[in-house]
């Protein structure tokens, strides 16, 4: 009899967990184990992309309509009677509103959230909470499985989290995964008591499949003949567009011939496109929204650059090394589990003009970007065989 697993993740849009998610399920033996997939949003653009045998389904309960806005959802909550679910949204959205820390945010309001969310039926031989916070808080309150797993994809350390508030859904997981050595490094210090419950397993990535999609495409908004720098990643704080964008700026101050794309969405977009306009950058930095197949891009631009705040374990650094492209990343707490500098790419410090230089010193001395991608190409960076991790913790 197959085993019953279940992966809850908010939704399928454009990001590495979500990425890291459809990569996992494409490998693991849909022979020997039923999946499930609970989303809290039943949308994103890797949504197609998850194997015909793998179940999706979205949260039961009043959630999409808490998570509307304020007067809509309250008046439909009033007119189903469902009077608690309501004052829950009014305290919900005054404490939104009060947190500053949007992380700490998230993690206080699943309390008003969660009375929107009915439990599961079914039961599960392990349910797996695939990304930090609501996920694996779902797990624990609203799951019956035998064995209960939080995967956690950032430093924990930088992420803003309040680790009080997880203490107690941590204690209740039977095992705790992360991403990278210095990912679980931050657990530990985070939750010592926990410390037998962590274990590493790196996201799957695949070359053979990489290869084909960055040949299945176009990329024909880069410019031919020029320097074209890409970055790929979803539109939030800690990625560090803002310091892309302000790079730009130093790039065309000093003179280079330049063109920036930033593939991806998310919350800083509004933020990204006046500080484009504010900088006369529109002819020079380029968003262009998600694509669930951004490897062509990657494998025509002249550089790979992740300004990132801070990471878990980029899966777009990993994509970018399989397809040899020379790299520029910030020096985020994480970095070293992989780029080493003046090995596998270069590595700056988190300002414009530090940052510049590295793109400038990378894209002008050809000894150099001839042997960063030599060293790469001595790297292996298949990680399929990461999912007989989860089969033993299974």
């Amino acid at each position: 009899m197959k085993k019953k697993l279940l992966f809850v993740i908010p939704s399928l849009d454009a990001g590495g967990a979500e990425k890291s998610l459809v990569n996992l399920l494409g490998v693991i033996d849909l022979e020997q184990y039923e999946v499930d997939v609970v989303l809290f949003n039943k949308s994103g653009i890797f949504l197609d992309m998850l194997p015909d045998a793998v179940s999706v389904d979205e949260i039961a309960g009043t959630y999409r309509i808490f998570s509307q806005g304020i007067i809509p959802s309250v008046v439909q909550l009033m007119l189903r009677l469902n009077f608690w679910a309501a004052l829950n949204r009014i305290v919900f959205a005054a404490k939104n509103k009060a947190y500053k820390n949007k992380a700490v945010g998230e993690q206080q309001s699943w309390k008003h959230v969660s009375s929107s969310i009915k439990p599961l039926e079914k039961k599960y031989d392990a349910a797996i909470g695939y990304l930090e916070k609501s996920s694996i808080y779902f797990v624990v309150d609203k799951v019956n499985a035998a064995k209960k797993i939080g995967w956690i994809h950032t430093n924990y350390s930088n992420s803003g989290m309040d680790a009080g508030f997880d203490a107690p859904y941590f204690a209740k997981l039977d095992n705790i995964v992360t991403v990278s050595d210095e990912c679980a490094a931050s657990l530990e210090s985070a939750f010592p008591s926990e410390k037998k419950k962590i274990s590493i397993i790196h996201n799957i990535v695949s070359s053979e499949i990489i290869f084909r999609l960055a040949q299945s495409g176009k990329a024909t908004e880069l410019s031919e003949g020029k320097i074209n720098i890409i970055s790929v990643g979803r539109l939030s704080p800690e990625k560090g567009f803002a310091l892309a964008v302000e790079t730009c700026a130093t790039l065309m101050k000093k003179g280079i011939d330049a063109y920036w794309f930033l593939i991806g969405e998310g919350s800083e977009m509004p933020m990204l496109k006046a500080k484009i306009a504010e900088l006369g950058l529109q002819d020079r930095f380029h968003l262009i929204g998600a694509k669930p197949n951004p490897y062509p891009y990657v494998a025509k631009a002249s550089v790979y650059v992740q300004p990132s705040q801070y990471e878990g374990k980029s899966m777009a650094i990993d994509e970018a090394k399989i397809l040899g492209k020379p790299l520029v990343v910030t020096n985020f707490s994480t970095v070293k589990d992989q780029i080493k500098d003046g090995e596998n790419g270069l590595v700056s410090e988190m300002n414009p003009e530090s940052l510049a230089n590295a793109i400038i010193k990378i894209t002008t001395d050809e000894i150099l970007r001839k042997r960063l991608v030599e060293n790469l190409k001595s790297e292996n960076l298949t990680t399929e065989q990461e999912v007989n991790k989860l089969y033993r913790l299974l």
